[in-house]
């Protein structure tokens, strides 16, 4: 998504995300098993579970939850064993996709995941065909009226941002990923003005589309259709994609 559109689509995907808890749970606590079983159980030393733990407590994921997913991943529990693997994916339109998938069984995962795609009329790429496209980024995200800018963007070079830019009604920090976690928390602990920065509305390392496919009518509809169809199946992750669509259509499909 791009400009005004991302902003739409963060608040999108929250709202659809609060009325899917459960179904939300389920991928954090996947994400923080796997994190813990390949960077171990410590927060402080593992960014990926960190991150993980922290999207955990933003949807309210009560805190003996959060510790037995991390010791069934670090083996002191016993669990699940998962994989991870992405399929990328052409849409309508051309769109580009990005699917990040984790399951405990890939033949039953792949079959159901290539019957979306045939459902929501994508094609299958080739591995490498669209994940060059996008590119892994840690995004920062304020609300526009919520902050001074020019004091965030002071603070953000100083802490050696990548970028800092303003799309539609949000202002975006982009950081290099391994310096995310860092500038963050400084974000979090700075002084602006006369008191602290508000909390952001999403801070995330992600895959970010380096160019955009602007889509309208049949062609707009069919991709966010293909995106959420996908985003609602279990063992999907994250889905990205690089279409560029009016809120009206996130609104009528959503």
């Amino acid at each position: 998504m791009s400009g005004h559109n991302r902003w739409s689509k963060i608040k999108h995907k929250k709202e659809a995300s609060d009325s899917k808890r459960s179904k939300v749970w389920t991928k954090v606590i996947k994400e923080i098993t796997i994190s813990a079983r390949l960077g171990g159980g410590d927060i402080n030393g593992n960014p990926r579970l960190r991150a993980a733990v922290d999207k955990a407590r933003s949807v309210n994921m009560p805190n003996d939850t959060i510790d037995r997913s991390i010791k069934k991943g670090t083996g002191d529990l016993e669990g699940i064993s998962y994989e991870e693997f992405n399929y990328e994916v052409f849409g309508p339109g051309g769109t580009a996709i990005l699917v990040e998938i984790m399951t405990d069984n890939r033949n039953r995962t792949a079959s159901e995941i290539r019957n979306l795609i045939q459902r929501g009329h994508g094609n299958l790429g080739a591995l490498g065909s669209v994940g060059w496209m996008f590119k892994k980024q840690g995004m920062i995200v304020y609300e526009k009226s919520a902050v001074d800018e020019n004091a965030l963007t002071d603070q953000a070079i100083e802490l050696g941002a990548e970028d800092i830019r303003g799309e539609g009604e949000a202002l975006i920090v982009v950081t290099e990923p391994k310096e995310f976690e860092r500038i963050r928390e400084a974000l979090k602990a700075a002084k602006v003005g006369n008191g602290k920065l508000p909390e952001p509305v999403s801070a995330e390392v992600t895959m970010v589309p380096q160019n955009v496919v602007k889509l309208t009518g049949k062609d707009a509809e069919g991709a966010v259709k293909l995106v959420s169809m996908l985003e609602d199946h279990d063992d999907v992750q994250n889905v990205y994609s690089n279409m560029d669509v009016d809120e009206s259509v996130l609104e009528s499909v959503g």
